[in-house]
């Protein structure tokens, strides 16, 4: 049997197939199609979880993503667990395991239900008052317990075995939600022959339509009309059709977030298809046909399981087959309730009674109640129901007053109202308007290139409401540029026009400020506690929402936001604008980790990269270290040497006689165009209009405020073309930030950027032999110092290989660097290495080279400096253009604090004790005896012990450096402070002639 609930010949389900799952370990039977929340409902099971604070019996409330109080734990074979999953959304499977949370150590008798006996001690804001003494609590008691309570679910302690999938996309129109609105619009687009993505977080698509039995659209009923509109899509080239897909997220420039459940629903997935795809579409035009979100009425009581929305209701009678119950409820302040109890009473379940709180409802449905036979208690509200883990009655008593009537129900139904759904509109930027003959927030002025259509937009007509869409879709359609199709569907009614609005939000809430009159169903936050925040100072919705925990549960006040509103703003006596709205935020809906980062988990966490020698260095013993996402070689170290004992032999070897090193992860980027010289004089500090062909110089990159944001050597190969490099660290960033900036401040220059940072394989050959090692395998290119002098580059071949051969040195030594084709990396470094280790020369890495650059005083951006130091500060003023009238930074270094006295500068510091090294980060101070806490003058940035000058040195950054050369300084440590005299930033070779040769 697939439920005593289940109503036979309703609902659009086959009998014939079905599926076997299990609710805290009992046994069910479902329909293929059914989702668990209405697999539950068939077999009379509404008690589904326990509320956050109170642990109060809560049950199904809506059929959609609004569902507060419906998660539960969803498991299969193995690992894949998956708790918080929304019931009215994830469709039932064969084999499913189900389990409610929050509870213990069963739902039907639940140990922390006696929270709900304490709740008076639990009055909104109470932790806020309770947890603040004594100071000494918090971390030792108060945080260890409310983490234990915090959350509804259990998260997974297994390894996730399943996978997941990313895809760009792009598109002319992305239509946002698959009803009635989103349906027409898109097929408007697609017969305008836009290309179209559609898409909808149901497994069918058609929105309302699958179970409002009212409508009609050219002819047909609104359901069969959907399905050929589907069809129609499905057939069409240009449309990419996507259920279970949820837009989560509206983001700058039309760029959009869908997550797809593609194998959620799947009994048994198998490894080739993804549980998840992450969407990221770039659209031209969108087209927002989100619907609306119907209220639940604010009464006392208004929680217990059996009580639903009202279109719940009518989506698992129309949809699933199956009634919410066996003797109905209703109470309304809108006449969309009227279906359900209409439609409940054709198929058969009695209708108690509908209490409506207005005086005056439609006639029409009115009229239709009076020939179904179904009492209306107009101008009454329920005021209280019964029933412990789910409703047996209802008590309704006369709008102000009266003796409350007792009503034996087994459901109830409510609807106060909807609620355009406006959070992709919200998220896009767009300014929403208050409508006050409604009562409800509107899109108003839009922010980027969409337009919205149908409920979300405040149309409750169908008729005008299809007319709105179809001309929605034919503008999105125009504007990407293409000529609008056929007509919109000739006519389209719906069986009653609804009459309700915000005037029943909050009718229900009563002026008893004792009652559990719910709004935040996830969080127990009831009417009493938003005008208790009223009541505390709360006058912002923000502040109130804080305070109180209102629409912070997992369906981010989808039902409660409203409702909240409407409460502070009557409790304030202000219009409701005027108290503000809550910030719509992505995303719409929960998305998992694993949708997120798809295949960026395991070993594509953090891509490992590898230059094009790395295998070489690995075969030689290198020991390598991560910068970045490269691994480098960190030091090569011979048996029997520590780290230490390495770096000091690569050191001096790399002075007395060469070393070879791999600096392929150099940031490499060519600058071409007639108006090359021009865009780098604007990057950079220096000038490079007189830079000639075949020379290279150093270059400065500030960040508009003025500080340094990196450096490199610019080499000049023609007049029209430059290599461009930069720190390993900075290749992406500065690629952007050159791209920025020719995009948008410079595009009239004739510029153009390509990344070439993998394309060149580059080798560092540094050392007194440096030029005999590499003279015998360079063809075309003299490498005299009269013909190649220092910061000169040249274009040859290197071992037959095509070349571009630097003469520059990071080391302060005669030195090279052979840029060659990254395919012909290792080969080239095995030739340079066959005739360098004959001649006494060392493999070194990163840990010599910045012990070697240290020595010399050649600073690395990112390590000596932070992101606040300017080229003076660097002592780098020789680097900047005195004669240039414009270049990126040139504002910010003229502000006052930039060339105030006592700015931190770059200086030398040398230990008292040689043999001592500082600590790199360590504080410097000028008095270590002064009082705690002793005012900081700078700290270490770089220090080592030097091999070559016998001692320790080290970089710092100290206010007024330069001004204090000679002077002592003091670095407090554990245990001790060490004394260091302040020195210029050149260590070793001060006059500079090893560059030379």
């Amino acid at each position: 049997m697939t439920g005593a609930y289940r109503i036979a010949g309703a609902g659009r389900l086959t009998p014939a197939k079905t599926a076997r799952f299990t609710f805290d370990g009992r046994s069910y039977t479902a329909l293929e199609g059914d989702t668990l929340a209405s697999a539950l409902l068939a077999h009379g099971v509404h008690l589904v979880g326990r509320s956050f604070k109170y642990h109060r019996p809560r049950g199904i409330v809506s059929a959609g993503a609004e569902e507060p109080n419906a998660l539960v734990d969803v498991s299969r074979d193995g690992a894949r667990r998956q708790p918080n999953v929304r019931a009215t959304v994830q469709e039932v499977f064969d084999g499913m395991r189900a389990s409610s949370q929050n509870r213990w150590p069963s739902l039907s008798f639940d140990v922390g239900g006696i929270n709900n006996l304490l709740a008076p001690f639990f009055a909104a804001g109470f932790y806020y008052k309770t947890f603040m003494w004594p100071k000494q609590a918090w971390k030792h008691i108060y945080e260890p317990q409310i983490r234990k309570a915090a959350g509804l679910g259990v998260s997974p302690t297994e390894e996730d075995p399943d996978h997941y999938a990313g895809r760009y996309a792009h598109c002319d129109v992305l239509v946002a939600g698959a009803g009635l609105a989103g349906l027409t619009a898109a097929l408007a687009a697609a017969r305008a022959g836009a290309r179209v993505i559609l898409c909808d977080e149901q497994a069918e698509m058609g929105g309302a339509l699958r179970f409002d039995t009212g409508v009609t659209v050219d002819g047909k009923t609104g359901y069969d009309w959907a399905t050929g509109a589907i069809a129609e899509l499905a057939s069409m080239d240009n449309v990419t059709l996507l259920p279970r897909t949820t837009a989560f997220g509206y983001y700058e420039h039309n760029f959009l977030g869908l997550a797809e459940r593609v194998t959620d629903h799947l009994p048994r997935p198998g490894k080739a298809l993804p549980r998840e795809r992450l969407w990221q579409v770039r659209a031209k035009r969108v087209v927002i046909a989100t619907g609306a979100i119907e209220r639940h009425m604010v009464f006392s009581n208004n929680d217990r399981p059996g009580i639903l929305l009202a279109s719940a209701a009518r989506a698992y009678l129309n949809q699933y087959g199956v009634a919410v119950g066996r003797t109905v409820g209703v109470y309304t302040a809108h006449d969309s309730a009227y279906e359900a109890a209409f439609d409940l009473k054709r198929a058969g379940v009695a209708v108690a009674a509908i209490v409506d709180c207005r005086e005056q409802p439609g006639l029409a449905v009115l009229a239709m109640a009076r020939d179904l036979g179904i009492e209306v208690l107009t101008g009454h509200a329920v005021v209280d129901t019964a029933g412990k883990l789910r409703i047996s009655s209802m008590s309704v008593a006369r709008n102000g007053g009266g003796a409350p009537r007792k009503i034996a129900v087994d459901a109830l139904l409510t609807s106060s109202g909807w609620t355009p759904s406006v959070h992709l509109f919200s998220q896009s930027r767009g300014k929403l308007v208050f409508d006050a003959e409604t009562q409800r927030f509107l899109p108003g002025t839009y922010a980027q290139a969409a337009a919205s259509a149908g409920a979300c937009n405040g149309t409750d007509d169908v008729a005008a409401l299809v007319a709105e869409a179809h001309a929605a879709g034919a503008r999105m359609a125009a504007e990407a540029g293409f000529v609008a199709g056929e007509a919109a569907p000739a006519s389209a009614a719906s069986a009653f026009a609804w009459t309700g609005g915000m005037a029943g939000a909050a009718a229900g809430a009563g002026a008893d400020t004792t009652v559990k009159a719910f709004i935040d169903f996830q969080n127990d936050v009831c009417a009493k506690d938003i005008r208790l925040a009223v009541r505390e100072g709360m006058h912002s919705i923000e502040h109130i929402k804080r305070f109180t925990t209102n629409g912070m549960a997992t369906d981010q006040g989808k039902l409660s936001n409203i409702h909240g509103l409407a409460i502070a703003a009557e409790t304030l006596g202000r219009d409701i604008p005027k108290v503000g709205l809550t910030t719509f935020r992505a995303p719409y809906t929960p998305v998992t980790f694993g949708t997120l980062i798809n295949h960026s988990r395991g070993d594509l966490f953090d891509p490992e990269r590898r230059t094009a020698i790395h295998d070489w260095e690995a075969a030689h013993g290198a020991i390598f270290e991560d910068v970045g996402q490269w691994k480098r070689a960190w030091y090569y170290p011979r048996s029997g040497e520590d780290m230490h004992q390495a770096v000091n032999r690569e050191c001096r070897t790399v002075r007395a006689v060469a070393g070879v090193f791999d600096a392929s992860t150099l940031g490499k980027i060519e600058v071409v165009g007639p108006d090359a010289a021009k865009f780098l004089n604007l990057v950079y500090t220096n000038s490079w209009d007189t830079l000639k062909p075949g020379r290279c110089r150093y270059g400065i990159m500030l960040r508009e405020d003025g500080f340094i944001y990196d450096d490199g050597v610019v080499g000049r190969i023609a007049e029209d073309r430059f290599h461009v490099t930069t720190t390993t660290g900075g290749a992406a960033r500065v690629m952007n930030h050159m791209e920025d900036y020719l995009q948008t401040e410079f595009p009239e220059l004739d510029v153009w950027l390509t990344s070439a940072t993998e394309q060149w394989a580059v080798i560092a050959v540094q050392g007194p032999k440096a030029r005999a090692i590499i003279a015998p395998l360079v063809d075309g290119i003299d490498l005299s110092n009269e013909a190649f002098p220092h910061m000169s580059v040249a274009e040859g071949t290197i071992c037959g290989v095509p070349t571009r051969l630097f003469r520059m040195s990071f080391t302060g030594e005669l030195g090279f660097e052979v840029n060659v084709p990254a395919e012909y990396g290792q080969s080239v470094w095995e030739a340079i290495w066959a005739r360098a280790e004959p001649m006494g020369a060392c493999a070194y890495g990163t840990e010599t080279m910045h012990v070697l650059r240290a020595e010399k005083g050649y600073i690395i951006v990112g390590q000596d400096t932070d992101g606040t130091l300017t080229p003076d500060d660097a002592a780098l003023t020789w680097a900047v253009g005195k004669k240039k009238a414009d270049f990126v930074g040139i504002r910010g270094l003229k502000r006052p604090d930039l060339v105030a006295e006592g700015r931190k500068q770059l200086v030398g510091l040398l230990t008292r004790d040689p043999k001592e090294v500082l600590v790199e980060g360590a504080q410097i101070v000028a008095d270590p005896n002064g009082t705690v806490p002793m005012t900081m003058i700078g700290h270490v940035t770089s220090s080592y012990w030097s091999e070559n000058c016998g001692r320790s040195i080290a970089l710092a950054v100290v206010a007024g450096g330069r001004a204090k050369l000679g002077q002592t300084v003091y670095i407090p440590m554990p245990g001790k402070t060490i004394a260091a005299e302040v020195s210029d930033m050149v260590f070793f070779d001060k006059e500079g002639g090893r560059l030379h040769g």
